[in-house]
């Protein structure tokens, strides 16, 4: 075996063990992290605990978090009343106030919509090294405020799928739900 291909199976290997190791670190807490709204109220993500929360991580000019930020925003629709909330933060290039404002009013999400820093979400995420360039990412946080799904650094893309983050969704909404149940039975 040539060393070029030794070192290519190398770092192959150990990318795809860094991916696998983050997803074996779920469920975990979700760390705080402050979202400055678009009406520049700041906000604390745990503020929504009590909730089944999906965050999207998200570039305003890009088209393909545009489109995950519309599916939020039906889903927001659909099972808002059941306890779930869409969360959208922008980081990144132009995502300052007036352009997130402008993105949120014209693709009118029902949602809060807001920005962060790209250290702050980087931190939020454990992003490092290339990670820092794929976009947009997405996390599930249960109701008790566990992060029970994630995409990016090679983990969960189904997440990108409406229906199958409606299934998750809706699992996570009935799982509280039986737990509760269940405790208020003698």
């Amino acid at each position: 075996m040539s060393v070029h291909r030794f070192a290519f199976v190398l770092i192959f290997t150990a990318l795809a063990s860094a991916s696998l190791l983050a997803q074996t670190h779920l469920p975990r807490k979700s760390p705080e992290l402050t979202i400055t709204k678009t009406s520049g109220e700041q906000v604390l993500l745990s503020s929504f605990k009590g909730k089944v929360v999906v965050i999207e991580f998200m570039f305003v000019g890009s088209p393909h978090c545009l489109r995950l930020a519309e599916m939020l925003n039906k889903v927001q629709g659909d099972l808002g009343s059941r306890g779930y909330q869409s969360i959208a933060i922008a980081f990144g290039p132009n995502s300052d106030q007036a352009m997130v404002s402008h993105v949120a009013e014209r693709l009118a999400l029902s949602y809060p919509v807001g920005y962060s820093t790209s250290g702050d979400v980087d931190s939020y995420l454990g992003r490092e090294g290339s990670e820092k360039l794929k976009i947009p990412q997405m996390v599930v946080i249960d109701r008790k405020g566990l992060i029970r799904a994630a995409t990016g650094g090679g983990a969960d893309t189904r997440l990108e799928d409406e229906a199958a983050l409606r299934t998750l969704v809706d699992s996570l909404l009935k799982e509280t739900a039986s737990a509760s149940a269940s405790k208020n039975q003698p």
